[in-house]
């Protein structure tokens, strides 16, 4: 288990220490790299909801760019946020020229921009950029940034001008400067390939099988150091590519979970393919998954789309497709010929289904429902955040996310009971939270999800772990 539920922006701080900025779980801390201590500083649930990345001005303050809210923060060295502009559309790439500070936009027609902390409007320094993300000066004294969209690197003077286009790799999500002047250009491909550009314009592909590369910070030494969203962790990287895991890679939610699958928010875990899987459910070879963008998809196949915030999947008994359609507040079937059939309405965020033979029972904010004729018929009530569902032996299963346990529902008599508690759960994960990024929708909300192992244990998936609890006997 990793102490990071993804890793996103890196930058070392005026202390020596490794900040790392986690957007899934809003957090931010700074890593002690010879000694391993980690200290949270800018905890969960501050104003800072999903820091992507980060920067560190001349006088010591952290700039945070917070995607999904579009804001952008500074952290004085006493720790003050203070808000620098909420003006930025899905801010990414942020970095500082002495105290001048850029930061540019992650969506389709973005633009790099100069901000004030002090006050004063934005400066436009160039538009049209397709997803922009980590950037940084270069020894030319020139802004080096990712197209991430069209595969582009370029460069443009801080005060503006016409852009340069650098180089071109497969989708470039960082640009870094080495202390011997050396261009990395990070991608986010299952190898995890950099390519190293000399001063001289010498190029070196390295691969260090980092699934899901994100950032890099280079020390005093020359050392660096890469990031990883969708596996987590820090990794040192030397010069023919191998890496030292620092801190361990983990799962970044985990979410939706099977007898034998989890899904792990970017992908189904184990695989190397970013997928943004939120629900999982498999039946016989086939795997079932839905997507914070609203897609439902079988084997990859896309079965849905449009959907508003999919969370929780199950296949009925006759092979059709239920799902709990958050956004929406109802739960839909999708039959063989990919029609698309409401089954209740009038919910509130449900967000995990379940069958007992032909019986669906729905989780939502004010409890567990099973669905009568198209009306959801109250099984339990007065629940804490009440999220992952499964039924075993006549009995539905339900975490209890705001109590932190797993309670027990007999089908037969109504009787509820503790199954397990004191669960590692976070209450916080009850919260959906909108990626408002302009030309890019989506929903990242994370759930505890909850499954029976074949062995007839329960599974149970919540912050970056899945614990196995034994059946009683």
């Amino acid at each position: 288990m990793s102490p990071f539920r993804g890793t996103n922006g890196i930058a070392f701080g005026p202390d020596g220490r490794l900040h790392v900025a986690e957007y899934l779980s809003g957090r931010i801390s700074a890593l002690d790299l010879t000694t391993g201590e980690i200290e949270v500083i800018v905890p969960v649930g501050s104003v800072v909801q999903s820091p992507d990345d980060l920067a560190f001005g001349a006088d010591g303050s952290m700039y945070i760019a917070d995607l999904a809210p579009g804001r952008v923060w500074r952290r004085d060295p006493l720790g003050e946020l203070t808000l620098v502009s909420d003006e930025v559309k899905a801010p990414n790439g942020i970095t500082c020229v002495g105290n001048r500070l850029f930061v540019n936009e992650m969506r389709p027609g973005g633009r790099l921009l100069e901000l004030f902390p002090d006050g004063g409007e934005p400066v436009v320094l160039t538009d049209g950029l397709p997803l922009g993300n980590a950037m940084q000066l270069g020894p030319d004294g020139l802004l080096y940034y990712p197209h991430m969209l069209t595969g582009e690197v370029h460069r443009i003077s801080p005060d503006g001008g016409t852009p340069e286009l650098v180089a071109e790799v497969r989708s470039p999500v960082a640009v870094r400067f080495d202390r011997e002047g050396a261009l990395l250009i990070l991608t986010t491909g299952a190898d995890g390939e950099i390519t190293r550009i000399s001063p001289t314009g010498q190029r070196q592909l390295l691969t260090t099988g980092v699934f899901g590369l994100d950032n890099a910070a280079v020390d005093d030494d020359n050392r660096v150091y890469v990031s990883s969203f969708a596996s987590g962790g820090i990794a040192e990287l030397f010069p023919d590519g191998r890496i030292r895991q620092i801190v361990p890679q983990g799962l970044v939610g985990p979410y939706g979970v099977t007898g034998v699958h989890v899904a792990d928010h970017y992908r189904v875990a184990g695989d190397r393919k970013v997928s943004f899987t939120h629900g999982v459910a498999a039946d016989q070879e086939r795997l079932h998954t839905t997507s914070q963008y609203g897609e439902v998809r079988t084997d990859g196949k896309v079965r849905a789309k449009g959907l508003s915030c999919p969370l929780g999947i199950a296949v009925r008994d006759d092979g059709v497709l239920v799902v709990a359609e958050t956004g929406a507040g109802r739960v839909i079937a999708i039959d063989a010929d990919d029609t698309i059939t409401v089954l209740a309405e009038g919910l509130h965020e449900p967000v995990d289904v379940a069958f007992d033979g032909q019986r669906c029972y729905v989780s939502d904010e004010h409890g567990v429902h099973r669905i009568d004729d198209g009306r959801p018929v109250p099984i339990a009530e007065g629940l804490a955040a009440p999220q992952g569902l499964a039924v075993r032996d006549g009995e539905l299963f339900v975490v209890e996310v705001g109590r932190r346990r797993v309670l027990a529902v007999d089908l037969t008599t109504g009787e509820i009971r503790t199954e397990a508690e004191d669960l590692a759960l976070s209450p916080l994960e009850t919260v959906p939270r909108a990626l408002h990024v302009h030309g890019m929708p989506g929903c990242p909300r994370g759930f505890a999800g909850l499954a029976v192992a074949p062995d007839g244990a329960l599974l149970v998936s919540g912050d970056g772990e899945v614990v196995r609890l034994r059946p009683r006997t």
